[in-house]
């Protein structure tokens, strides 16, 4: 399978840190060396779009943008395992396309049996995976049904609906960017962070680098990491309500498709040596 990673913030922020932890499983401390990439929304209507088809773990490209970091607001990121495609630039996730005169990016994990059977419109794979078909159909579906970009209630009711339908298929667990929210639909597993104030230290989990959020960071700021596993050892990260199309923007959880049920005592995924260690680094690192 694949591993995901997403961000919103309400400010620029870069993903270095994040990102180093995703790309260190890209054939290092896990399987997925078939391909990653990464879209950073940094404002604007479009994004910037890196990709390869190889381990994360040992791609100079990687080890540049961890190097080099790009500051955004929404980032989508993934480390890919082939299943369903072989491994080439033409199946590696994130996928990217223009709707409403904006780049929406997409990453999935999962498997979606029968999905190549759904009609396409405009909206056309480059490559062969299940994952682009689902996302050229949830784009061309969104399109045929507004000319233009439809009030948030109204997008949300629809974008919750095609995801149920895919899920219907198979696995779908998926990051969707459109540079002003991050959409995140959990099928199986999909875990969160919040980081901001009063910041701390956080260590990856799959790689002795920690960065102390606090030297980082100014009081106001806000960033929410989304990932199919906790990416640090020493944060609290929560688990993601299955069959749920959530949203965040300006780092902030604003929305649940369907409603989220009420809330329930939070089951701590990772240990942490703090209260509320919710940390977050802005302009250098999530």
């Amino acid at each position: 399978m694949c591993e995901l990673l997403g961000m919103s913030a309400n400010v620029p922020t870069d993903l270095r840190f994040s990102f180093e932890g995703l790309t260190r499983r890209g054939g290092a401390t896990g399987p997925h060396g078939d391909g990653w990439g990464v879209a950073f929304h940094p404002g604007g209507r479009d994004c910037q779009l890196f990709r390869e088809a190889a381990a994360g773990a040992h791609s100079p490209l990687a080890s540049f943008l961890a190097a080099h970091p790009i500051p955004s607001r929404i980032a989508v990121a993934h480390v890919r395992r082939a299943n369903r495609g072989r491994a080439g630039i033409e199946n590696t996730h994130p996928f990217v396309r223009e709707l409403w005169g904006r780049s929406w990016s997409f990453a999935h994990n999962g498997q979606l049996k029968g999905v190549k059977r759904l009609p396409l419109g405009v909206y056309r794979p480059v490559g062969t995976t299940d994952s682009e078909h689902a996302f050229c159909w949830i784009l061309g579906r969104l399109r045929a049904r507004w000319s233009r970009a439809p009030a948030e209630a109204r997008l949300l009711r629809a974008l919750g609906e095609l995801c149920r339908e895919l899920e219907a298929l198979g696995r779908f667990n998926v990051l969707i960017g459109d540079g002003i929210r991050l959409f995140a639909y959990c099928s199986t597993r999909l875990v969160t962070v919040t980081r901001r104030a009063p910041f701390g230290r956080a260590t990856l989990a799959d790689a002795e680098v920690s960065v102390d959020f606090a030297q980082e960071t100014r009081p106001g700021d806000v960033v929410t990491i989304v990932a199919t596993r906790p990416l640090t050892r020493d944060e609290t990260w929560m688990p993601l309500p299955r069959g749920t199309l959530t949203v965040l923007r300006d780092g902030e959880r604003v929305a649940d498709e369907p409603a989220a049920p009420p809330a329930r005592r939070p089951h701590r995924l990772v240990a942490s040596p703090h209260p509320v260690p919710q940390t977050n680094r802005s302009g250098a690192a999530a």
